[in-house]
């Protein structure tokens, strides 16, 4: 049996993968390790639990919050919030522990269960780690005064739009925005934060029924947005994803602006304002190659980490630094969030907008994306990608012929039998030719 934990918690379909016992004995087992490494020494531990709208929320919320009663923590019950606001008040609420009921971007029926430190800091890996082998050990639980008390936390909302509007530089007056919540957890707080900012908002995406999160709306399917952007005359759309730690955007005319592009302006932007750290942005491998040429341009540092951005996180703790993401949407400004934060980015893009007085599509313009192509080669030995001498020529010969206009990217998939042929290249022919040439390299290869 694999890992139970993955890069962002426990995943998968409600009540078949993640069930209401597995969610209990998940809860009980991280306040067991958490109380055996000291975390709740000398005080009676409390914990804040917060989740999406879909309906398998509600009886999975249910069995983590039991759970951690039994365990003796105390719960303060967010309701429906993003998953960056329950890190955010995990710390202002000085919780001892946070959990954040979402399966983000999946549709209704996933859902997933994510812990987070006093820190508001998703878990270390050997904390999890922890937390796995205790699942089924035998343990004595308390009673009486020893069990947890659970009550409502009341103003949940109001306290992180409150965080929310007193880090932006600028107000938001005279934009219109229509912002897309995707059914989601921001339905309450995105609309609040960008009306309370200035903005003049028209809202979308937000009637959710517990089934319809991520249906056609949000980050993962922009056609309703870039529809009602341009049927408002709108100056620019912001799409969270289901549980609002991703962003991505739209232009007035109804353009695309992926995590990278919003990256590269809000990096420009920090640095303007003598706030971006050691002149630095952490990307993953799969940021455009535009991104980095237009980084490097504007003489700024890329440092890259693996695809996830728990690996961006880790980076940027590690060496100090205080903005990342990556090209999907998760972008991390460590000044005022300890994780994607989608409402926190889409203030700070129309805020750029508001306080440089140029449209997005303008300042999109700070990168080119290059085209990209990717295939994703299946049932093939993975284990040997890193290996194989016949791959290892194809893909050098293949890089010498893109030059420094394109790049090459092979990545083993972490839960298929799958290789991933990634291809940049200066135009879209160049990158599907040579894309499909290392795929067929690939399959006799590794086949």
């Amino acid at each position: 049996m694999g890992r139970l934990f993955g890069t962002d918690g426990v995943r998968g379909l409600a009540n078949r993968d993640l069930t209401a016992p597995l969610a209990m004995e998940l809860s009980v087992a991280a306040a067991r390790v958490l109380g055996e490494a000291g975390a709740f020494a000398g005080h009676r531990p409390v914990a804040v639990v917060g989740r999406d709208p879909r309906a398998s929320g509600e009886f999975l919320e249910a069995a983590v919050v039991a759970g951690l009663a039994s365990a003796g923590v105390d719960v303060l019950r967010l309701g429906v919030l993003p998953t960056p606001a329950v890190a955010h008040l995990t710390h202002a609420l000085d919780a001892d522990l946070g959990v954040m009921l979402s399966a983000s971007h999946n549709p209704a029926p996933d859902n997933g269960i994510k812990f987070f430190d006093r820190s508001g800091f998703k878990l270390a890996d050997d904390i999890e780690d922890r937390i796995e082998a205790t699942l089924g050990q035998a343990w004595e639980p308390p009673t009486g005064a020893g069990v947890g008390r659970v009550r409502e936390a009341h103003g949940a909302v109001e306290q992180y739009v409150a965080h929310l509007l007193s880090t932006l530089p600028v107000s938001l007056d005279g934009l219109k925005v229509v912002v897309d919540c995707a059914h989601g957890a921001s339905c309450d707080v995105a609309p609040e934060a960008l009306r309370r900012a200035g903005a003049e908002v028209i809202t979308i995406g937000a009637a959710p029924d517990g089934l319809n999160i991520n249906a056609g709306v949000g980050s993962t399917h922009l056609d309703a947005l870039k529809a009602a952007v341009r049927e408002h005359g709108a100056d620019a759309g912001i799409a969270n994803d289901g549980d609002a730690d991703r962003c991505l955007a739209v232009t007035a005319t109804g353009e695309e602006v992926d995590g990278d592009q919003i990256m590269a302006i809000l990096a420009l932007d920090l640095r303007e304002a003598g706030r971006l750290a050691d002149d630095t942005v952490v990307a993953t491998v799969m940021s455009n190659l535009g991104f980095k040429l237009a980084m490097r341009e504007a003489g700024l540092t890329v440092v890259e980490t693996a695809v996830g951005d728990r690996y961006v996180l880790e980076a940027m703790k590690e060496s100090g630094f205080n903005f990342g993401g990556e090209q999907s949407g998760h972008v991390i400004m460590l000044d005022h969030a300890t994780t994607g934060d989608g409402v926190l980015t889409g203030l700070h893009l129309l805020a750029a907008m508001a306080r440089l007085g140029r449209p997005l599509d303008e300042l999109a313009k700070v990168m080119t994306r290059l085209p990209q192509v990717l295939i994703n080669v299946r049932d093939v030995d993975k284990a040997r990608a890193g290996s194989s001498p016949e791959l290892s020529a194809a893909i050098t010969e293949m890089e010498t012929e893109l030059g420094a206009s394109g790049r090459v990217l092979i990545r083993p998939s972490g839960t298929e039998p799958m290789v991933r042929v990634m291809v940049e290249a200066a135009s879209e022919d160049q990158a599907r030719g040579v894309a499909e040439r290392l795929a067929e390299v690939v399959r006799s290869a590794l086949g």
